[in-house]
């Protein structure tokens, strides 16, 4: 058989995207008995793993020892499911490198069909019944490779290891290698976040930058990584229209919010109207802490408002890096569909910022308003997202939907420091940013791309 031996780097993870690097190292204190699935004699079944399928006997894969590793299919039933699972010993409260190869053949959904499953045990009963997904597969050559970093609960005294494959429709799957083992704990991800809430009147355009600049000051003040101004900074309390105030990007105001962001170091989301030849668009940007444009967001879903004015709509769901993570920007309107935020949740967004005009209200005589809509948009897609308003509340939301800063009818600037190295799980359900993607149908959702045939009413 042959066995997987990978270069060891130290444990790490990346500033930005969060993944563990390390690389597969035997020694020991590898926790895993018969990591590479060596088998004895003529058994099937490599020794210290034991098999699992499902209540419904029919849609069990096959499992066997190969010279190659072990081998998962079921040539006749796509949606076939098993794998093989072993139980650790673990020490509450550590951190355990957990890495995985495997090799796929014809498999159409590799995200979706294979998975390495971590669940914490006491005294042989689950502590969470989902237990935690290691991030991966991501693909590397020929091979699918996961890498994680995961810490055991301190009431934990063992973990049930899981290699499942789910639905091959055709395909197969060898495990060549697995590894759980202690390692150093994967480092924080703080981020400083803020959002003004900031309603000018009887104003102009260029007393409105100034005003605005001022709340980024105030963000640089309190050293914060982030800031997200309204929609149309440059219009609202003005008795201008987006064709008067509308500019190239980048552009003076560009030039001026981008000076305000590098002289406090720290990165600038602001709605402002953008014309690029004969078309006019509701944009909002995204500033670097060098004040360098790093990208822009046109508003894709125009009201009545806009779309009568001649507004042309956006097309695209940018997602931008960051030194801090991966974002996102939606504009107002856009609220209203849920494919925005499922749009960036899918493309890695782990925050999304929203200039919105109005508005974040909350729940009135029953009725679902803003407020609870931005904080299930949240929830959904398992991501922060981060309004500034004019009509309602500046909220940043995590991703379980808890409002965690929102100015409740102050003016200025209102913050929270997060940590998006939490993965925080939903109970039975897991972390959903690891579960939700794999569990989608897109093969079902058709409709969603269609026109209405006819009146919905």
């Amino acid at each position: 058989m042959r066995r997987i031996f990978l270069p060891c780097i130290p444990a790490a993870v990346l500033a930005v995207t969060g993944l563990a690097v390390t690389g597969v190292c035997r020694g020991e204190d590898e926790l895993v008995r018969n990591p590479d699935f060596s088998r004895r004699g003529d058994t099937d079944i490599p020794s210290a793993w034991t098999v699992w399928t499902p209540l419904v006997k029919e849609a069990a894969c096959r499992v066997r020892g190969t010279a190659g590793g072990l081998l998962v299919d079921a040539p006749e039933e796509p949606f076939a499911v098993g794998g093989v699972v072993q139980d650790l010993k673990i020490q509450g409260g550590t951190p355990y490198a957990v890495e995985a190869v495997c090799k796929a053949e014809r498999l159409a959904h590799p995200y979706r069909s294979v998975l390495v499953r971590l669940t914490w045990l006491n005294g042989g009963k689950p502590l969470e019944p989902a237990g935690m997904l290691a991030r991966g597969p991501i693909a590397d050559g020929p091979e699918l490779k996961f890498q994680d970093v995961l810490v055991a609960p301190k009431e934990a005294d063992g973990a049930h290891l899981a290699l499942e494959v789910k639905w091959p429709e055709g395909g197969s799957v060898c495990w060549q290698y697995v590894s759980v083992r202690p390692t150093a704990p994967p480092p924080p991800r703080k981020v400083r976040i803020g959002t003004v809430y900031l309603l000018p009147r009887s104003s102009t355009p260029e007393r409105n930058m100034d005003l605005f600049c001022r709340q980024i000051e105030a963000a640089g003040r309190l050293e914060l990584d982030i800031v997200c101004l309204p929609e149309a900074i440059r219009m609202v309390g003005t008795t201008k229209t987006g064709v008067d105030i509308a500019e190239p990007i980048p552009g003076p105001s560009t030039e001026r919010l981008g000076a305000a962001a590098r002289k406090n170091h720290l990165w600038v989301v602001a709605g402002l109207y953008e014309r690029e030849g004969r078309r006019l668009y509701n944009t909002a940007v995204l500033l670097d802490r060098q004040g360098r444009l790093a990208g822009k967001y046109r508003k894709v879903h125009l009201p009545r408002e806009e779309w009568q004015k001649g507004i042309t709509p956006g097309s695209e769901y940018p997602v931008f890096k960051t030194d801090f993570g991966t974002v996102a920007i939606q504009i107002c309107y856009d609220w209203f569909f849920p494919e925005t935020d499922i749009a960036f949740g899918l493309k890695g967004a782990e925050i999304v910022f929203a200039p919105t005009w109005g508005n974040t209200l909350p729940d009135k005589e029953g009725r679902i308003d803003g407020e609870n809509i931005f904080r299930a948009r949240a929830r959904d897609n398992g991501l922060f997202l981060v309004p500034s308003v004019y009509n309602g509340s500046s909220m940043i939301i995590d991703p379980m939907g808890r409002i965690l800063a929102s100015n409740q009818g102050k003016e200025g600037l209102f913050w929270h420091e997060v940590d998006l190295a939490q993965r925080e799980r939903l109970w039975f359900v897991g972390y959903w940013r690891s579960i939700g993607p794999r569990d989608r149908m897109p093969a079902t959702y058709g409709p969603l791309l269609a026109d209405p045939a006819g009146p919905t009413y």
